[in-house]
Protein backbone atom coordinates (compact mmCIF):
# COMPACT_ATOMS: atom_id res chain seq x y z
CA UNK A 1 0.00 0.00 0.00
CA UNK A 2 1.15 3.35 -0.92
CA UNK A 3 1.35 6.60 0.52
CA UNK A 4 -1.18 7.87 -1.74
CA UNK A 5 -3.93 4.46 -0.38
CA UNK A 6 -3.19 6.64 2.92
CA UNK A 7 -4.43 10.15 2.06
CA UNK A 8 -7.83 9.65 2.16
CA UNK A 9 -7.71 7.99 5.36
CA UNK A 10 -5.52 10.63 6.39
CA UNK A 11 -7.93 13.72 4.85
CA UNK A 12 -11.24 12.80 7.02
CA UNK A 13 -9.24 11.76 10.21
CA UNK A 14 -7.75 15.44 9.55
CA UNK A 15 -11.30 17.22 9.54
CA UNK A 16 -12.56 14.82 12.04
CA UNK A 17 -9.96 16.15 14.55
CA UNK A 18 -10.24 19.81 13.53
CA UNK A 19 -14.14 19.69 13.99
CA UNK A 20 -13.80 17.93 17.39
CA UNK A 21 -11.23 20.94 18.35
CA UNK A 22 -13.32 23.15 16.83
CA UNK A 23 -16.21 21.28 18.96
CA UNK A 24 -14.78 21.63 22.15
CA UNK A 25 -13.00 25.06 22.68
CA UNK A 26 -16.65 26.40 21.58
CA UNK A 27 -18.35 24.56 24.15
CA UNK A 28 -16.09 25.33 26.85
CA UNK A 29 -16.58 28.81 26.11
CA UNK A 30 -20.02 28.84 25.78
CA UNK A 31 -19.69 27.08 29.11
CA UNK A 32 -17.72 29.88 30.65
CA UNK A 33 -20.26 32.72 28.94
CA UNK A 34 -22.72 30.67 30.88
CA UNK A 35 -24.81 33.19 33.57
CA UNK A 36 -22.40 36.00 33.02
CA UNK A 37 -22.52 39.41 31.77
CA UNK A 38 -21.28 38.21 28.88
CA UNK A 39 -24.22 36.75 27.19
CA UNK A 40 -26.03 39.61 26.49
CA UNK A 41 -23.42 40.83 24.45
CA UNK A 42 -22.79 38.25 22.68
CA UNK A 43 -26.39 37.66 21.39
CA UNK A 44 -26.00 41.99 20.39
CA UNK A 45 -22.62 41.51 18.33
CA UNK A 46 -24.57 37.97 16.75
CA UNK A 47 -27.55 40.48 15.70
CA UNK A 48 -24.96 42.93 14.45
CA UNK A 49 -22.98 39.95 12.27
CA UNK A 50 -26.52 38.80 10.84
CA UNK A 51 -27.44 43.18 10.29
CA UNK A 52 -24.04 43.45 8.43
CA UNK A 53 -24.91 40.10 6.49
CA UNK A 54 -28.66 41.90 5.45
CA UNK A 55 -26.58 44.92 4.49
CA UNK A 56 -24.17 42.91 1.92
CA UNK A 57 -27.41 40.68 0.74
CA UNK A 58 -29.62 43.71 0.13
CA UNK A 59 -26.82 46.14 -1.76
CA UNK A 60 -26.89 48.67 1.32
CA UNK A 61 -23.47 50.51 0.84
CA UNK A 62 -24.22 53.37 3.60
CA UNK A 63 -24.66 50.63 6.35
CA UNK A 64 -22.52 48.27 5.33
CA UNK A 65 -19.76 50.84 4.79
CA UNK A 66 -20.35 52.27 8.99
CA UNK A 67 -20.57 48.56 10.27
CA UNK A 68 -17.36 47.42 8.34
CA UNK A 69 -15.82 51.07 9.51
CA UNK A 70 -17.07 49.94 13.55
CA UNK A 71 -15.17 46.38 12.65
CA UNK A 72 -11.86 47.36 14.09
CA UNK A 73 -13.57 49.27 17.13
CA UNK A 74 -15.49 46.05 17.82
CA UNK A 75 -12.54 44.00 18.24
CA UNK A 76 -11.15 46.22 20.73
CA UNK A 77 -14.35 46.71 23.01
CA UNK A 78 -14.58 42.81 22.98
CA UNK A 79 -11.08 42.88 24.70
CA UNK A 80 -12.01 45.99 27.41
CA UNK A 81 -15.80 44.67 28.18
CA UNK A 82 -14.35 40.90 28.27
CA UNK A 83 -11.34 40.90 30.00
CA UNK A 84 -12.43 39.15 33.03
CA UNK A 85 -14.02 36.84 31.09
CA UNK A 86 -10.69 36.13 28.88
CA UNK A 87 -8.21 35.71 31.53
CA UNK A 88 -10.57 33.42 33.30
CA UNK A 89 -10.76 31.61 29.97
CA UNK A 90 -7.04 31.46 29.86
CA UNK A 91 -6.62 30.55 33.66
CA UNK A 92 -9.56 27.42 32.97
CA UNK A 93 -7.32 26.33 29.52
CA UNK A 94 -3.66 26.75 31.37
CA UNK A 95 -4.98 24.82 34.47
CA UNK A 96 -5.78 21.79 32.42
CA UNK A 97 -2.75 21.78 30.15
CA UNK A 98 -0.29 22.24 32.55
CA UNK A 99 2.08 19.17 31.99
CA UNK A 100 2.81 17.37 35.63
CA UNK A 101 6.60 18.61 35.83
CA UNK A 102 5.02 22.16 36.03
CA UNK A 103 2.37 21.43 38.65
CA UNK A 104 2.56 22.48 42.31
CA UNK A 105 1.97 20.19 44.79
CA UNK A 106 -0.60 21.84 46.79
CA UNK A 107 1.30 24.78 47.75
CA UNK A 108 3.21 22.97 50.20
CA UNK A 109 0.96 23.07 52.77
CA UNK A 110 1.20 20.56 55.97
CA UNK A 111 -1.64 18.62 57.68
CA UNK A 112 -1.31 20.83 60.37
CA UNK A 113 -1.63 23.61 58.17
CA UNK A 114 -5.07 22.45 57.64
CA UNK A 115 -5.98 21.56 60.95
CA UNK A 116 -5.30 25.31 61.84
CA UNK A 117 -7.50 27.00 59.27
CA UNK A 118 -10.23 24.61 59.91
CA UNK A 119 -10.50 25.08 63.43
CA UNK A 120 -10.23 28.76 63.10
CA UNK A 121 -12.97 29.12 60.86
CA UNK A 122 -14.81 26.96 63.17
CA UNK A 123 -14.28 29.41 66.13
CA UNK A 124 -15.01 32.09 64.03
CA UNK A 125 -18.36 30.74 62.97
CA UNK A 126 -19.36 29.55 66.32
CA UNK A 127 -18.88 33.63 67.98
CA UNK A 128 -20.87 34.58 63.86
CA UNK A 129 -17.13 36.55 62.93
CA UNK A 130 -17.27 37.32 59.95
CA UNK A 131 -13.85 35.99 58.31
CA UNK A 132 -12.19 35.26 54.41
CA UNK A 133 -9.66 33.20 53.91
CA UNK A 134 -7.61 32.78 50.36
CA UNK A 135 -5.14 30.28 49.68
CA UNK A 136 -3.28 30.98 46.67
CA UNK A 137 -2.26 27.63 44.24
CA UNK A 138 -0.28 27.98 40.89
CA UNK A 139 -1.63 31.44 39.77
CA UNK A 140 -0.48 33.93 42.07
CA UNK A 141 -1.52 36.49 43.94
CA UNK A 142 1.03 39.13 44.52
CA UNK A 143 -1.23 42.47 43.13
CA UNK A 144 -3.67 41.43 46.62
CA UNK A 145 -0.52 40.26 48.57
CA UNK A 146 0.72 43.78 47.66
CA UNK A 147 -2.11 46.13 48.42
CA UNK A 148 -2.93 44.32 51.53
CA UNK A 149 -0.56 44.62 54.97
CA UNK A 150 2.13 42.22 54.62
CA UNK A 151 2.48 40.07 57.15
CA UNK A 152 4.67 36.75 56.45
CA UNK A 153 3.62 35.10 59.35
CA UNK A 154 3.22 31.43 60.17
CA UNK A 155 -0.21 30.27 59.72
CA UNK A 156 -1.79 29.67 63.31
CA UNK A 157 -5.18 29.39 64.60
CA UNK A 158 -4.37 31.82 67.08
CA UNK A 159 -3.45 34.61 64.54
CA UNK A 160 -5.89 33.93 62.18
CA UNK A 161 -9.10 34.54 64.75
CA UNK A 162 -6.81 37.41 66.16
CA UNK A 163 -6.90 38.65 62.52
CA UNK A 164 -10.48 39.10 62.36
CA UNK A 165 -11.35 40.35 65.61
CA UNK A 166 -13.56 43.35 64.92
CA UNK A 167 -11.97 45.53 67.77
CA UNK A 168 -8.55 44.69 65.59
CA UNK A 169 -8.02 47.18 62.56
CA UNK A 170 -6.77 44.28 60.26
CA UNK A 171 -10.26 42.62 60.90
CA UNK A 172 -11.76 44.39 57.44
CA UNK A 173 -10.75 42.48 53.96
CA UNK A 174 -9.24 38.75 53.19
CA UNK A 175 -6.10 37.36 54.63
CA UNK A 176 -4.26 35.80 52.02
CA UNK A 177 -2.00 32.33 52.47
CA UNK A 178 1.15 31.40 50.27
CA UNK A 179 3.29 28.55 50.82
CA UNK A 180 2.42 27.64 54.38
CA UNK A 181 2.37 31.27 55.77
CA UNK A 182 0.28 34.35 55.85
CA UNK A 183 1.79 36.66 53.37
CA UNK A 184 -0.84 39.55 54.26
CA UNK A 185 -3.99 40.87 55.88
CA UNK A 186 -6.74 43.04 55.16
CA UNK A 187 -6.84 42.59 51.48
CA UNK A 188 -9.69 43.87 49.43
CA UNK A 189 -10.57 41.65 46.29
CA UNK A 190 -12.78 41.94 43.47
CA UNK A 191 -16.64 41.23 43.59
CA UNK A 192 -17.83 38.17 41.58
CA UNK A 193 -19.87 39.79 38.61
CA UNK A 194 -22.16 36.84 38.27
CA UNK A 195 -25.70 37.85 37.94
CA UNK A 196 -27.05 34.38 39.17
CA UNK A 197 -25.23 34.63 42.60
CA UNK A 198 -27.97 34.58 45.34
CA UNK A 199 -28.91 38.15 46.69
CA UNK A 200 -28.32 36.69 50.36
CA UNK A 201 -24.21 36.44 49.46
CA UNK A 202 -23.10 39.34 50.97
CA UNK A 203 -19.48 41.68 49.96
CA UNK A 204 -17.49 39.12 51.79
CA UNK A 205 -18.90 36.28 50.16
CA UNK A 206 -18.91 38.13 46.46
CA UNK A 207 -15.19 38.65 47.08
CA UNK A 208 -14.56 35.15 48.16
CA UNK A 209 -15.95 34.17 45.11
CA UNK A 210 -14.78 37.01 42.88
CA UNK A 211 -11.42 36.08 43.52
CA UNK A 212 -11.84 31.86 42.73
CA UNK A 213 -12.94 33.49 39.67
CA UNK A 214 -10.46 34.86 38.73
CA UNK A 215 -7.56 32.91 39.61
CA UNK A 216 -7.26 29.12 40.77
CA UNK A 217 -7.12 30.07 44.27
CA UNK A 218 -9.73 28.77 46.79
CA UNK A 219 -11.28 30.67 49.79
CA UNK A 220 -13.12 30.32 52.61
CA UNK A 221 -15.45 32.54 54.21
CA UNK A 222 -17.49 32.88 57.29
CA UNK A 223 -20.76 34.63 57.75
CA UNK A 224 -20.66 37.24 60.29
CA UNK A 225 -24.84 36.90 59.96
CA UNK A 226 -25.63 33.31 60.43
CA UNK A 227 -22.18 31.65 61.36
CA UNK A 228 -21.87 29.30 58.35
CA UNK A 229 -18.89 28.36 56.79
CA UNK A 230 -18.59 28.69 52.65
CA UNK A 231 -16.13 27.09 50.46
CA UNK A 232 -15.54 28.56 47.56
CA UNK A 233 -13.31 27.24 44.36
CA UNK A 234 -13.00 28.11 40.72
CA UNK A 235 -16.75 30.17 41.21
CA UNK A 236 -18.54 27.00 42.50
CA UNK A 237 -20.04 27.81 46.50
CA UNK A 238 -20.28 25.27 48.50
CA UNK A 239 -22.43 26.62 51.60
CA UNK A 240 -22.94 25.25 54.95
CA UNK A 241 -19.50 22.91 55.13
CA UNK A 242 -18.71 21.60 58.66
CA UNK A 243 -15.43 21.04 59.87
CA UNK A 244 -14.94 17.58 58.37
CA UNK A 245 -15.95 18.35 55.01
CA UNK A 246 -14.48 21.82 55.09
CA UNK A 247 -11.21 20.04 55.72
CA UNK A 248 -11.71 17.33 52.95
CA UNK A 249 -12.40 20.18 50.35
CA UNK A 250 -9.45 21.44 51.25
CA UNK A 251 -6.90 18.66 50.80
CA UNK A 252 -8.98 17.62 47.86
CA UNK A 253 -8.67 20.85 46.48
CA UNK A 254 -4.98 20.50 46.74
CA UNK A 255 -4.74 17.59 45.35
CA UNK A 256 -3.98 16.14 48.76
CA UNK A 257 -5.40 12.41 49.13
CA UNK A 258 -6.29 12.56 52.71
CA UNK A 259 -5.14 9.28 54.33
CA UNK A 260 -7.65 6.82 56.79
CA UNK A 261 -6.07 8.66 59.77
CA UNK A 262 -6.87 12.11 58.26
CA UNK A 263 -10.14 11.55 57.32
CA UNK A 264 -11.04 11.40 61.03
CA UNK A 265 -11.79 14.67 62.72
CA UNK A 266 -8.90 16.09 64.38
CA UNK A 267 -7.96 16.45 67.67
CA UNK A 268 -8.50 20.05 68.55
CA UNK A 269 -11.43 20.28 66.55
CA UNK A 270 -13.13 17.37 68.97
CA UNK A 271 -11.71 19.26 71.98
CA UNK A 272 -13.23 22.44 70.94
CA UNK A 273 -16.54 21.20 69.88
CA UNK A 274 -16.58 20.14 73.22
CA UNK A 275 -15.72 23.28 75.07
CA UNK A 276 -19.02 24.69 72.68
CA UNK A 277 -20.99 22.19 74.29
CA UNK A 278 -20.23 22.84 77.87
CA UNK A 279 -20.37 26.47 77.53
Amino acid sequence: MSIYDLLPTLTTFRSALDIALVFIIVYVVLKLLRGTRAVPTVVGMVLLALLYWLSVAQELATLEFVLQSAAFYIGVAIIVLFQSEIRQALIYFGNRLQFPVFRRNGSGLGETIYDEIVLAATTLASSKTGALIVIERAVGLRNFIDAGVQLDARVSYDLIVTLFNPSTPLHDGAVIIRNERIAAASCFLPLTKNPSISRELGTRHRAGIGITEGSDAISVVVSEETGLITFVENGNVRRNVDPNKLRDLLLKSMNLSPKEEEQREPKAIKEHDAEISVG
